[in-house]
């Protein structure tokens, strides 16, 4: 089966690469930029087949589409961080929607038939109410940054194109998920990063956050990139489905979680530079519609997921 990854070089990318190489008898291409850092997928030379894109650009989407003729292509390629859209909000609309748009059209043109899968987020359901929670797939989408208004229109474009051209596609909404390799600019990763520098003495024991009041709903990217492969091995094509555990933690929490593994004492300080325009209070989410459609189950608990990225940074910072 050939499989094609936009955005294999990111986080959840190269864990979804390992995983259908791990399951076999799956040709994996993806797709990065010139400027892409690649040490996420450094491990998979020789093991996957990768070609030069901007999802930007219609005609090299097209041309890398025509080439590998795939069975399955998971669109995970985006400007994913949700404070850089803030700054950057032009390019982040253009790159999460206008390159999905990009792919779509490839497909249609080509006049293949592909599984498609969009990557959405929980960041689409915003402000989501008290009485909301658990959220489910029917909950408002009420978006809360730029980066959560380019991800309801990757979804709905998705929609629009199962409706309009009938096109395979599957929409799943992931919350939060972490685990090795989680970039450090996301909250929890930072944490990480900073107790490992603060363990070698590369950093005074003082940690920097930002706010640790909202409540988020992790997944381990592992359970999540099986969400993914088992969206279009068994998902309802033009369906939309929550991948998520199911139970929120204060960003607070994670950080506890994080500290009492270490044994390092440490001094904790908000930086105002850390804290949003805007944030999402909480956002915890009901899979039951997916579990059911698929039969997929989380696997990793939150306090492995912690101490496996703990231990990811630990490697980065003084590698063995």
């Amino acid at each position: 089966m050939r499989v094609l990854i936009t955005g294999i070089t990111g986080f959840a990318g190269s864990h979804l690469a390992d995983a259908l190489l791990e399951r076999g008898g799956v040709e994996v291409h993806g797709i990065d930029r010139w400027r892409s850092k690649t040490e996420n997928i450094d491990h998979l030379k020789g093991k996957i087949i990768m070609h030069e894109c901007d999802i930007r650009d219609a005609s090299s989407v097209r041309s890398v589409i025509e080439k590998v003729r795939p069975e399955r292509i998971f669109h995970l390629a985006a400007q994913s961080f949700v404070p850089t859209s803030w700054s950057a909000p032009s390019e982040t609309l253009t790159t999460n929607i206008v390159g999905q748009l990009n792919v779509f059209e490839a497909v249609r043109q080509l006049d293949i038939q592909p599984r498609i899968q969009v990557a959405g987020s929980s960041e689409e359901y915003g402000l989501a109410h008290p009485e909301e929670l658990p959220i489910r797939e029917t909950n408002p989408l009420r978006p809360l940054s730029p980066y959560a208004v380019s991800k309801v229109g990757q979804d709905l474009l998705g929609f629009q194109y199962f409706m309009s051209y009938k096109m395979h596609i599957v929409r799943t909404r992931g919350f939060n998920h972490t685990g090795p390799r989680r970039g450090e600019v996301f909250a929890e990763s930072d944490f990480a990063r900073q107790i490992a520098r603060i363990e070698k003495g590369l950093q005074e024991p003082v940690l920097s956050v930002g706010n640790l009041q909202a409540k988020r709903d992790f997944t381990d990217v592992r359970d999540m990139v099986e969400g993914y492969w088992l969206a279009l091995e068994k998902g309802v094509p033009g369906e939309v489905y929550n991948i998520c555990s199911g139970r929120s933690f204060p960003i607070g929490g994670l950080l506890e979680m994080l500290l009492a593994i270490s044994s390092a004492k440490i001094r904790v300080v908000e930086d105002p530079a850390r804290l949003r325009p805007s944030d999402v209070p909480c956002l915890q989410g009901d899979c039951s519609k997916f579990s059911q459609a698929v039969g997929w189950r989380p696997r990793f608990s939150i306090e492995t997921t912690l101490r496996d990225l703990l231990d990811y940074w630990r490697r980065k910072v003084h590698p063995v």
